[in-house]
């Protein structure tokens, strides 16, 4: 397959650096991405020693806490600055760090994973939909026969029932940040235009995410040979509700005929 690049009109291909931290400030909490790593583990119940993909794994918040709990963790995203970041928070023989692109994970990790987890929303960043389907194939491709995938995310269904059109929070650093939002029901994109005006400076920008329902990510992953098994209210251990503005879905990758499992 040809090696995907990001184009200048993408916008994911800039976005995730310091400003996104910035504005993102209030989200990243070390109690929080504990508390859901906990859950993962619990989820995923696979021994220590596992081989775990986060993908894409940002500034490594899940993947750091998945190694100190015994896992064998790849990271893969393709924001330089963020994996620098994760590096700098340390590695290790359980813990790589690599950049790359989603669409087009390394050859050599074909069947090489017992999870993947795709986590924070990070699926639908593509002006094509086609590469979403692609994103999912890939995931199926790098996990053993009988591997687990946990995608979270927004919920369509919800989030359009609880829209939210704006609202504006303050960092740390003084810095107000305002979302404004858009939904097209056609393309199922939703629009984020992002304005701050803080110590550093003032600017606006905008970012933009294909929202999913778990129907059609459900089809998305039997076409890629994985099989859902269980959605959640997001990281609560609850089912996914009609008003639930995330969900986590986890799905199975099929097992190989037992006659091939045998060649």
């Amino acid at each position: 397959m040809k090696k995907p690049k990001a184009k200048q009109t993408d916008w994911w291909a800039t976005y995730f650096d310091a400003h996104y931290l910035l504005e993102y400030q209030p989200i990243f909490d070390f109690a929080r991405d504990r508390e859901e790593v906990a859950r993962l583990v619990d989820i995923l119940a696979l021994p220590s020693g596992a081989r775990i993909l986060d993908v894409p794994c940002g500034q490594g918040r899940h993947a750091h806490l998945l190694a100190e709990a015994g896992f064998r963790v790849e990271g893969l995203d393709y924001s330089k600055h963020l994996i620098d970041l994760a590096k700098e928070r340390g590695t290790g023989p359980t813990l790589h760090y690599t950049r790359g692109d989603m669409r087009a994970m390394p050859a050599r990790w074909t069947g090489r994973f017992d999870a993947v987890v795709n986590l924070f929303t990070s699926f639908g960043f593509f002006t094509d939909p086609a590469d979403d389907a692609q994103v999912v194939r890939e995931f199926a491709r790098v996990l053993v026969p009988g591997g687990t995938l946990v995608w979270h995310g927004g919920s369509r269904d919800g989030v359009m029932a609880k829209f939210l059109g704006r609202d504006w929070w303050k960092s740390d650093d003084g810095t107000m940040i305002g979302h404004e939002r858009s939904f097209d029901p056609l393309s199922g994109v939703l629009t984020i235009r992002t304005a701050w005006e803080g110590p550093s400076g003032s600017g606006t920008r905008e970012h933009r995410i294909r929202l999913y329902t778990a129907t059609r990510l459900a089809e998305l992953c039997l076409d890629a040979g994985l099989v859902v098994e269980e959605v959640f209210d997001g990281f609560r251990d609850r089912p996914l509700a009609r008003r639930s503005g995330e969900m986590l879905l986890v799905a199975r990758k099929r097992e190989l005929p037992r006659r091939q499992r045998a060649r």
